[in-house]
């Protein structure tokens, strides 16, 4: 009978072990409440919300220095171009002046010398 007591005392004492164990357990793991659920969505919700606020702000620095470099080189790009205009209608102007005065000096020489062209 011994044997029976000592199997039935174990028995029991798991059986006790076992319900304080679960006991804690669904104590530790029960769901939470309906207005800390609320409360936790609130709180992950906002997160997100400042997350997102951050990365729109980043992105939004970085396209204002981005348009701001592109603006840089469009005004650069514009000043080069500018002075290369400015060399090549120099360097027309020059050309056609020479050309007025290699013919103006030509026509007075030929006019001069025989008082008639070269073609006669």
């Amino acid at each position: 009978m011994s044997d029976e007591d000592s199997e039935l005392g174990s028995f029991l004492a798991g059986f006790v072990i076992g319900g304080l164990v679960g006991a804690a357990v669904a104590l530790v793991l029960a769901p939470q409440s309906g207005s800390e659920t609320r409360s936790q969505i609130t709180g992950k919700g906002q997160e997100m919300q400042q997350a997102g606020e951050r990365t729109v702000a980043q992105a939004t620095e970085t396209a204002d220095a981005y348009a701001q470099r592109m603006g840089e080189r469009v005004t650069q790009f514009g000043q080069e171009v500018e002075q290369q205009a400015r060399i090549v209608l120099d360097a027309g102007r020059q050309g056609s002046k020479r050309a007025e005065d290699n013919g103006a000096s030509a026509s007075s020489g030929v006019e001069d010398d025989a008082g008639s062209s070269p073609a006669d």
